[in-house]
């Protein structure tokens, strides 16, 4: 099999063989067109690398983290991404498929070690040559750090059956599931980090685990490993400027959701079965709208947060999130005292100034989804509800969690200055101005706010949408994502000022990529709250 090398000996990154198969020419431009689109991936030159794909919106990009389709889309990964990873190529294959069409397969080699491969469909345009199908293979690292801190083959062992307090012979009910522990959880002999290198580079090993991981150990899960998080959870949006923006495998190159970014994208990669997470604003239901997942977060104190790293009292609670709602409903039966559950009567509401916060497309299908459920015969008795002025519900919500999250973590982020990005810090330098009355006001009209929501829900189950929008993109500016945060805040603050359990149901499906539907339900009807999530999904 000759070797044919490019004719140009000026184009860089041109030192590797060139393959074709014996008797056969490259077409003319071909080989010189290969060599530009790798001088530009390793330059970062994004202008070149626009021109090198195919335009329109069926040109196509797919790696290990998902599919994108488009020019627009591709470019748009491209700015997000900041860069690709350096590499060599060893050889390259070339195979003709006409006149103006013809496949090259790359092999490859990262400065970092092992071996990649990169596949492209390239077409002679009028313009020239240009890439419109390609698929990329690298060497993935053993443990992405973006999703864990650190993880291990698992990180803690299951129990043996019959070792557990109290257990039988029998293997547990979580048996064979691996959990992702958010970095609030503690773990006896390893340190809370918190998603903040220097509160991490300064802690000590724990002593004991926290109760929430212990349940999940007593009925049989392994810890994989612990999970990032946004920095000390402050956060919905599931970026972390010292470790990185986990990937969002349902909807690549956009932002995975938090702050239990890192057990979301575990679970949602298959990396972990169940993400035990924290929810204080969201960040459970979050992630899970996001990316496609059933999150829970409970009733407020149902489950213990012994050992956990606080954000805000007021409103912390700890959560799952899974691929499926038996095993969602597993952790949380495993978890929670039984004799507090109740059994949750099949009757809803919608507030339609909750759902005026969505956008067309999570609003559109939300809509349409409730319709389909009514069709089946689930939502018979589905009427309308007012739960008073929103605004003024984020506004109580926003101070309260506030003056809790600067008590907490204040005094360390004072002797700190630059340990946090700047989303956070600010956030922080905000919270750290709430004064002593306006804490006191605020307080005041979160006891009678919860009082009203209660009152006006009357133990039924409000629908709402898990979150604002689907996941925004990794390059969306900073007002977007602020914009998109105070919509999902108002939405999600909701169960918080009430106290009660919210389930987000991976059930809306929008033309940018799945959206969750949201039931708040009674306080302590946490487990219920799952079964009545499955009989929705089962309807659709």
């Amino acid at each position: 099999m000759p070797d044919s090398t490019a004719s140009d000996s000026t184009v860089p990154y041109s030192t590797a063989p060139v393959h074709l198969p014996a008797g056969v020419v490259a077409p003319t431009g071909l080989v010189d067109a290969f060599w530009d689109y790798e001088r530009a991936l390793m330059t970062n030159d994004l202008a070149a690398l626009d021109r090198l794909f195919a335009p329109g919106p069926d040109t196509l990009r797919g790696d290990a983290g998902g599919l994108l389709v488009g020019h627009d889309a591709i470019s748009s990964f491209r700015v997000g991404r900041g860069g690709s990873p350096q590499r060599r190529v060893v050889s390259v294959q070339i195979r003709p498929v006409d006149a103006d069409s013809a496949l090259i397969v790359a092999i490859t080699a990262p400065l970092t070690g092992g071996r990649g491969q990169q596949t492209q469909l390239w077409r002679r345009l009028q313009d020239g040559w240009a890439v419109e199908v390609a698929h990329v293979h690298t060497a993935a690292p053993a443990v992405n750090p973006s999703v864990w801190r650190i993880a291990g083959s698992p990180l803690i062992a299951a129990p043996s059956a019959g070792t557990a307090a109290g257990a039988s012979a029998t293997p547990g009910p979580l048996a064979g599931h691996t959990v992702a522990v958010k970095d609030l959880f503690s773990l006896k002999g390893f340190t809370v980090g918190g998603g903040v290198q220097e509160y991490l580079a300064e802690g000590s090993p724990a002593t004991s685990t926290s109760k929430a991981v212990q349940a999940l150990l007593d009925a049989g899960a392994a810890v994989q490993g612990i999970a990032q998080t946004d920095e000390f959870a402050y956060s919905i949006a599931g970026k972390n400027p010292h470790y990185g923006t986990p990937p969002n495998p349902a909807v690549v190159g956009a932002i995975p959701g938090g702050s239990s970014n890192g057990p979301a994208s575990a679970v949602a990669l298959g990396q972990a079965s169940i993400g035990l997470g924290t929810d204080t604003g969201g960040s459970i239901r979050v992630p899970a709208s996001y990316q496609g997942l059933w999150g829970l977060r409970t009733t407020h104190g149902v489950v213990s947060v012994d050992g956990l790293l606080p954000l805000a009292s007021s409103f912390d609670t700890v959560g799952w999130l899974t691929r499926d709602a038996p095993t969602l409903r597993a952790a949380a039966v495993a978890s929670v005292e039984p004799r507090r559950q109740m059994t949750l009567e099949r009757r809803y509401v919608v507030a339609p100034a909750l759902v005026a916060l969505a956008n067309t497309d999570v609003a559109t299908a939300f809509r349409e989804t409730l319709a389909t459920l009514t069709e089946a015969g689930l939502l018979d008795d589905l009427v309308d509800v007012e739960l008073g002025d929103i605004d003024k519900l984020f506004e109580t919500f926003r101070v309260v969690q506030g003056a809790e999250a600067w008590r907490q973590h204040g005094p360390w982020i004072e002797a700190h200055p630059g340990a946090l990005g700047d989303d956070i810090a600010a956030r922080f330098a905000w919270a750290s101005t709430i004064d002593r009355e306006t804490e006191t006001q605020a307080r005041a009209a979160l006891m009678i706010a919860e009082a009203r929501i209660a009152a006006a829900l009357d133990d039924r189950v409000l629908l709402l949408p898990s979150a604002s929008s689907v996941a925004p993109s990794t390059t969306a500016d900073a007002a977007a994502i602020e914009a998109t945060r105070a919509g999902t805040l108002r939405l999600t603050c909701i169960a918080g000022i009430a106290r009660m359990p919210a389930l987000s149901i991976p059930l809306l499906q929008t033309p940018g990529g799945p959206a969750g539907l949201c039931i708040v339900g009674p306080r302590f009807g946490d487990v219920s709250l799952i079964d009545i999530g499955m009989e929705l999904a089962a309807g659709i």
